[in-house]
């Protein structure tokens, strides 16, 4: 029997569900662009990419998660579903229950749904009754869950996520953290947790109060504006004091070093062509 469990962002991973990229490719150029879309063009960068590609990089991912040790589950393909290579975004792990996310995107739902073979006798699987929640909007914090307000979860869907942890015996807090700027896709684009207080964070688009609350609780890892242009901020940490970060993020791996964290490179060229890198393409089930 699974039996997922979680309560940082960076305990030692043993267990992750991740699905490889489909055939299908999104349409960013077209008559019929989602406003959404067209809003989270303006923060992020997006381009087509080559799902084989993507595929092959996900491969060096997996093979690096497994000689450190984890147990690597990939899931059922989620038919027509352009980034269902992210599957960050439609479960969350919390202390010991499993929240399954509503998608605010309807092209997406069929993500959710291929989830479900994976979550036969878990035991504490819940399902929010209103608004909207995905995954990578939430994070674990010491005593509390973080959770982004960008353009796919609301207000309705953090306080139903509050509920229901209450519900299930969880003793947290649940946060909104709030944005600067429209048109955020996810909050672990722009905020990452990677070890006990320490925190990679993109300052532009945040305001005031949400920065200086960042600062009062966390060892701040700044990332400049072009580097969260290439989703660098998207990094996964799989133990206490190791974090895999894409190629090309040398800056930010170098500041990473000099707090002493082992830091493991991964090539995510192709995967980051649309705004997502190594923890979207993860689910932690199980951290220790």
């Amino acid at each position: 029997m699974l039996t997922p469990h979680a309560t940082s962002e960076y305990g030692t991973l043993r267990h992750v569900a991740m699905r490889y990229a489909g055939d299908v490719t999104p349409d960013l150029d077209g008559s019929d662009v989602h406003p959404v879309l067209a809003r989270q063009k303006a923060t992020s960068t997006w381009r087509p990419y080559t799902p084989a590609t993507v595929r092959a990089q996900q491969d060096g991912l997996i093979h690096l998660l497994r000689s450190r040790g984890t147990e690597v589950t990939l899931l059922d393909e989620a038919p027509d579903c352009s980034a269902q290579h992210y599957p960050r975004d439609i479960a969350v792990v919390i202390d010991h229950v499993l929240v399954v996310a509503r998608l605010n995107s309807e092209h997406r739902l069929p993500e959710a749904d291929a989830l479900a073979p994976l979550l036969t006798d878990v035991p504490h699987v819940v399902h929010l009754d209103e608004g909207t929640i995905e995954g990578g909007d939430v994070m674990l914090h010491t005593g509390m869950v973080l959770v982004g307000l960008g353009e796919e979860t609301s207000p309705t869907g953090v306080r139903a996520l509050q509920r229901v942890l209450a519900h299930h015996g969880v003793e947290r807090e649940v946060r909104p953290v709030r944005f600067a700027v429209a048109g955020i896709v996810h909050l672990d684009d722009h905020f990452t947790i990677i070890a006990p207080d320490t925190a990679l964070i993109h300052r532009g688009v945040f305001p005031p109060d949400q920065l200086r609350w960042f600062e009062q609780h966390f060892d701040l890892v700044d990332v400049s504006d072009d580097e969260a242009r290439a989703v660098q901020a998207n990094v996964l940490a799989i133990a206490p004091g190791t974090v895999v970060v894409a190629a090309g993020s040398d800056r930010i791996a170098a500041q990473l070093t000099a707090r002493s964290i082992e830091v493991l490179t991964v090539d995510y060229s192709e995967v980051t062509r649309i705004p997502g890198s190594l923890r979207c393409t993860t689910l932690p089930l199980t951290r220790a």
